[in-house]
């Protein structure tokens, strides 16, 4: 995804997540449009990981400062994480589903839904949240963390994998170069 920007200032983390959730609204609406079997893993590839993208750099820096900043941090970031988990396991699923079937529609939808649940959170509560309690030139440079995290995050859904900022920092990045091998060895797309 492509960083944003607003009225001439670099974006900051809302911005940029913001972004990043109608593109990969957008991606999951073009695949129930897609004229064959193989666009339709192209796009669900792509998507999945974006989102996989996404959600490690949440996971790295946003969270923490949900943790730090926010009344009831710990816990809005506890289900945030449950549901990035729920994500993960309708994604790794649909890695094993023919693209031409019902069912691999069937993911679809289930992903679409939950992401839009995950998406409605965000937006509506904690994003008004950060930017009251987390100065805007913080924000900033949570942006520019989040843009370089999603840079190194893994493209695959990893079910066994913690949603942690300590995993991530550690052995995502190697995680995610072992993917991106993966994915240019088999063709496999990822935006």
């Amino acid at each position: 995804m492509t960083e944003t920007q607003t009225s001439g200032q670099q974006a900051d983390a809302v911005d940029i997540l913001t972004a990043d959730h109608r593109a990969m609204l957008e991606l999951l609406g073009e695949i129930e449009g897609a004229a064959d079997a193989e666009q339709r893993r192209d796009l669900a590839d792509t998507v999945i990981a974006e989102v996989m993208r996404h959600a490690v750099a949440e996971e790295m820096f946003v969270y923490p400062a949900i943790e730090k900043h926010l009344p009831n941090g710990a816990e809005e970031v506890e289900h945030d994480k449950k549901e990035h988990d729920d994500l993960v396991q309708v994604m790794k699923r649909m890695e094993d589903v023919d693209a031409s079937g019902a069912q691999f529609m069937d993911l679809v939808r289930e992903m679409e839904r939950q992401l839009r649940h995950h998406i409605e959170d965000e937006e509506a509560e904690q994003f008004p949240k950060l930017r009251t309690h987390i100065p805007s030139d913080e924000l900033v440079t949570m942006g520019q963390k989040v843009e370089n995290a999603k840079k190194l995050a893994p493209t695959r859904p990893h079910p066994h994998a913690p949603h942690s900022e300590l995993f991530h920092k550690t052995i995502g990045a190697g995680v995610g170069m072992v993917d991106r091998l993966r994915d240019k060895l088999t063709g496999r797309q990822t935006g």
